[in-house]
């Protein structure tokens, strides 16, 4: 079986040795290209370089790591970006421009390895403290402009499965699952599965919310009207090696 070809984009060699060594122990992955610069990354691509997954951080040290990421997914791959920022801000600017996974410098190679695996599967690669960040409260109810079927895979979606395994639960092909996701993202104007994702597990939290508030005075705590879980069951180079 042909390797997982990963890009390393981060200008501290230290942090991609250590993340170049713990993939290639593990077997199934293989450094196709390391990069210390948004400069060196596009030179790379440019001179056809090839992968499956692009890992980077968003410091940079000409720019923001996120600027390349549509020349990435253009080029066929995933994106995590690995980084040490854990700001609502920035997470929420990283989901905006399509990245498939987030991830904080202090994840372990086995965190990082399970992303991969969950990107290449089409699912959102999102610690859930990552998660936690991205639920905001919202007066307004976009998925009601969904229909049932769309409204299922939205929360198969929210879940983290992939479209091959929605499938399987809803007896839908590949394709299908496929394009209806697309319409659930048109209708409500979002890039990656990932907001979908954060719109369910959103409606969830509020969900929750609005039961505690206005249940009974005689309300008890043995009651079957529970408030319910929010969610069901990441030398400096001055060019590409």
């Amino acid at each position: 079986m042909n390797s997982i070809r990963i890009l390393l984009i981060d200008d501290h060699p230290l942090l991609r040795l250590g993340v170049r060594r713990s993939l290639e122990n593990e077997g199934d992955f293989s450094i196709s290209g390391e990069c210390a610069d948004l400069a060196s990354a596009r030179l790379w691509l440019n001179e056809g370089g090839k992968a499956d997954v692009a890992i980077l951080d968003r410091s940079l040290p000409d720019g923001d790591g996120l600027d390349i990421a549509p020349l990435l997914k253009a080029a066929g791959m995933k994106v995590i970006v690995l980084t040490v920022e854990d700001g609502d801000d920035e997470i929420r600017a990283a989901v905006d421009a399509g990245v498939d996974g987030y991830l904080l410098k202090s994840s372990d190679s086995d965190q990082i390895s399970h992303a991969i695996g969950m990107v290449l599967q089409d699912a959102g690669a999102f610690p859930p403290a990552v998660v936690q960040k991205l639920t905001r409260s919202s007066g307004e109810d976009p998925l009601a402009k969904l229909s049932v079927r769309e409204l299922e895979i939205a929360e198969y979606v929210a879940q983290g499965f992939s479209n091959k395994v929605i499938g399987g639960k809803l007896n839908l092909s590949d394709n299908t699952v496929r394009n209806h996701l697309a319409n659930i993202m048109q209708k409500l104007n979002f890039h990656n599965r990932v907001q979908v994702a954060t719109l369910v597990l959103q409606h969830l939290v509020s969900s929750a919310l609005r039961r505690l508030l206005h249940r009974p005075v005689d309300f008890q705590p043995d009651s079957r009207h529970a408030a319910g879980q929010t969610s069901r069951s990441a030398l400096r180079a001055t060019r590409c090696k």
